[in-house]
């Protein structure tokens, strides 16, 4: 059972996974992000336009998602962080655009300066993130494919 194909391939995806997110970088990243999502929430309180619901409870909402998402509340494998970084990218963008789409009139200078900037910041982390993952994850592969090679040639 050990050498099952599935349960070799599940071992090597779990130290891609430790490896990438044990380096300096992936913790960077990943408390960044995280607090990135949690000041989003608490921003309208922050910033002082709590007085206008529909973006409050947007930024609200959208930020603890992208905090999830980005701290890997959903699953602490590093390739599902690579795919819920994507998720986390259309947080970002979302929450620039949202001051001009939510329902009322809620584009202030200050929701727009916070909005902005903080979905700006979102984005860029979340970009890295996928980065970070996908280069794990070609490593791996890489790896992989080389210790077939080697195989090949020893057998």
């Amino acid at each position: 059972m050990e050498t099952h194909p599935d349960i070799v391939d599940m071992r090597a995806r779990h130290e891609t996974a430790e490896r990438a997110t044990s380096t300096p970088q992936g913790q960077a990243v990943g408390t960044l992000a995280f607090l990135t999502g949690i000041y989003l929430a608490a921003s309208p309180w922050i910033t002082g336009f709590n007085g206008l619901p529909t973006l409050a409870v947007n930024n609200l909402l959208v930020g603890l998602a992208y905090a999830l998402l980005m701290s890997g509340g959903f699953g602490r494998a590093y390739e599902r962080t690579h795919g819920m970084a994507w998720g986390a990218c259309a947080l970002g963008a979302w929450t620039i655009i949202a001051p001009w789409v939510v329902a009322g009139d809620v584009s202030t200078t200050k929701t727009i300066t916070n909005n902005v900037i903080t979905g700006a910041v979102a984005l860029l982390l979340a970009l890295a993130a996928s980065a970070a993952a996908r280069a794990a994850e070609s490593s791996r592969m890489h790896r992989g494919a080389a210790a077939t090679r080697s195989s090949w040639t020893h057998s």
